[in-house]
């Protein structure tokens, strides 16, 4: 006598391939929200990179500005501190902690499949 699960794959293999199609979907699914978590890190990571560069260039222009006017203006301050305000932004985007997990719904889904295989044998 055949195991079940042969029996299955010999009788009706198109509810595998039903099977084996749902689980591609759900990690292509899994795959795209941690790419797209990565992406998103990357990119705050580079508008980190760039603000903080002109935040020590326009810091360069204020100071020099400043000493040559021998005058304090308020923009002087407040320009890079726009440019500074978005590297903090920028990184605590970039700092936030990962998924503790990742693939849940894919490690459930298995675990499932794994229970019912055991019950059936």
């Amino acid at each position: 006598m055949l195991h079940p699960l042969f029996s299955t794959l010999v009788k009706r293999p198109d509810l595998v391939i039903d099977h084996v199609s749902a689980y591609a979907a759900l990690f292509q699914q899994e795959a795209m929200e941690a790419g797209s978590d990565l992406l998103t890190r990357a990119a705050a990571w580079i508008l980190a990179v760039l603000a903080s560069v002109v935040f020590l260039g326009l810091s360069g222009v204020a100071v020099m500005l400043g000493v040559m006017q021998n005058q304090f203006h308020w923009v002087l301050v407040l320009v890079p501190g726009f440019a500074l305000l978005l590297v903090v932004v920028a990184v605590l985007r970039a700092m936030k902690p990962w998924q503790a997990e990742r693939f849940p719904e894919l490690k459930a889904q298995l675990e499932s499949d794994a229970r019912a295989l055991r019950m059936v044998a």
